[in-house]
C-alpha cells in the first residue's frame, strides 16, 4: 500500500498487513508529522450474473464484486544455461570436456624429488670445483685478476671439508 504524508505529500510504501481496519498511527520520515492511517477502501464494481432456470428462462442478477489489486509475484529468473554444462564451460572459459572417454587421462609426471635434485646439485658443484682446480693455472695466466678469487674459493672449500671432518670424527 502507498500512503501519502498530509504535510509534505511524500509517498511511502507500507505492507498491506501493517495497517489494520482499526487504523494505525504513522509518522512521516521526512517532516516528522504524525497521523492515523486507515486502510484504503477497495473499489466495488457491479457485475451481471446470468442464471438459467429449470424452464430455460434466463434471469439476470446484478451483484457487486470487489476489485483487488493484483499481488506482485516474485519469481526467480531461471538461468538459460547451466554454469557447469560443457557448452557453457567451452563458450565462457575455453574448457572442453571429453565425455566419450571412459578412462581417466593420466599424465606421467617426471620429477627428481628433493633429494635427487640435491644430489645432482652437489655432483655439479664438485665437478665445477674440480674443473676450476684443473684449469686454475691456465685461468690465472689468461686473467691475472682472478688469482685472488680462486684462492679464496679453494680456501673456503678446504674449510668446509675440515668442518665436516671434525663433525664426523667427534660424533
Amino acid at each position: 500500500m502507498i500512503i501519502n504524508c498530509k504535510s509534505c505529500d511524500k509517498k511511502f510504501v507500507v505492507p498491506d498487513q501493517a495497517i489494520t481496519s482499526s487504523g494505525r498511527m504513522v509518522q512521516c520520515g521526512s517532516c516528522g508529522s504524525k497521523w492515523k492511517q486507515y486502510p484504503k477502501f477497495e473499489q466495488k464494481i457491479p457485475s451481471i450474473k446470468i442464471k438459467k432456470d429449470k424452464k430455460n428462462k434466463r434471469t439476470s442478477q446484478i451483484t457487486e464484486t470487489k476489485i483487488q489489486k493484483p499481488k506482485k509475484k516474485i519469481s526467480k529468473k531461471k538461468r538459460e544455461i547451466n554454469l557447469y554444462s560443457p557448452e557453457y564451460l567451452e563458450k565462457k572459459h575455453g574448457i572442453t570436456l571429453n565425455e566419450t572417454n571412459d578412462k581417466p587421462v593420466t599424465k606421467n609426471k617426471v620429477s627428481f624429488g628433493f633429494y635427487s635434485t640435491l644430489i645432482i646439485l652437489l655432483v655439479f658443484l664438485v665437478a665445477f670445483s674440480k674443473s676450476l682446480y684443473f684449469f686454475q693455472d691456465f685461468i690465472i695466466l689468461k686473467l691475472p685478476f682472478t688469482e685472488y678469487y680462486l684462492e679464496y674459493f679453494f680456501e673456503s672449500i678446504r674449510n668446509l671439508f675440515e668442518i665436516w671432518k671434525d663433525l664426523i670424527l667427534n660424533y
